[in-house]
Order: C-alpha cells, then structure tokens, then sequence
C-alpha cells in the first residue's frame, strides 16, 4: 500500500505514504479527494510519511503534471510530517515554491503543531 487518503472529522485531507509509492495508487488518492470535494472547496492535505516509506517506484511518468495544472489552485496548504531524511525530496515532490499553496514539512514528533498551521 503506497498511498490511502481520508478526510478527517476537521476536513483535512489526510494522506498516508508508505512502502514504495506507485504512481497510480497517487493518481488514485488524488482523484478521491477531487471528487468527493465541492468545486469551489479549499483543500488542505496532511501527508503523513509512514516509518516504512522507502520511496517512489522507478521507471514510472512522475513528471505527469496533469492533476497540479487542473487542481493545483484548489490545493489551499499542505503540510507533510515524517523523518527529516525525507524532507528535501518531499517538498521538491509536492512542488513546494511552485505552487499558489504553501508547503511545510514537520518533523514526526510535530503532528499537532502541523494540525493548527493547516488551520
């Protein structure tokens, strides 16, 4: 299991990556949280990297910006907790600084302090 998403009772979306993250189990969990959002609803996800995340699975189209150019927008912030060794490539991978949202990574001890800068 690479990705599962929910929404939680806040109305934060909550994505967990764990094991080896395969581009179309992200598509999948994106695609859940697109339609069971309104039009005009502002996202704001938690990526949660689980312990045992190992990384993205090779030899897939990663560079498919297909859901950042139609949803982008509707992304309002994301907020990412896990080890700090996976930080740098974390944001790079959610694009932060090339997005309207803001991207900021928590270490794993900071899931309450990521909560309330979602808001």
């Amino acid at each position: 299991m690479g990705a599962n998403i929910r929404r939680d009772r806040s109305g934060i979306w909550v994505l967990r990556v764990s094991g080896t993250l395969h581009k179309d189990e992200l598509d999948s969990a994106q695609a859940e949280c697109i339609k069971t959002s309104g039009p005009h609803d502002d996202i704001n996800v938690l990526v949660l990297v689980e312990k045992d995340f190992i990384g993205w699975a090779g030899k897939e189209v990663w560079n498919d910006m297909t859901f950042f150019v139609r949803y982008g927008d509707r992304v309002a912030k994301i907020a990412i907790v896990g080890d700090p060794k996976w930080e740098s490539r974390m944001l790079m991978f959610t694009g932060a600084g090339f997005r309207r949202a803001p991207v900021k990574y928590f270490p794993e001890n900071q899931l309450a302090q990521a909560y309330d800068w979602l808001g």
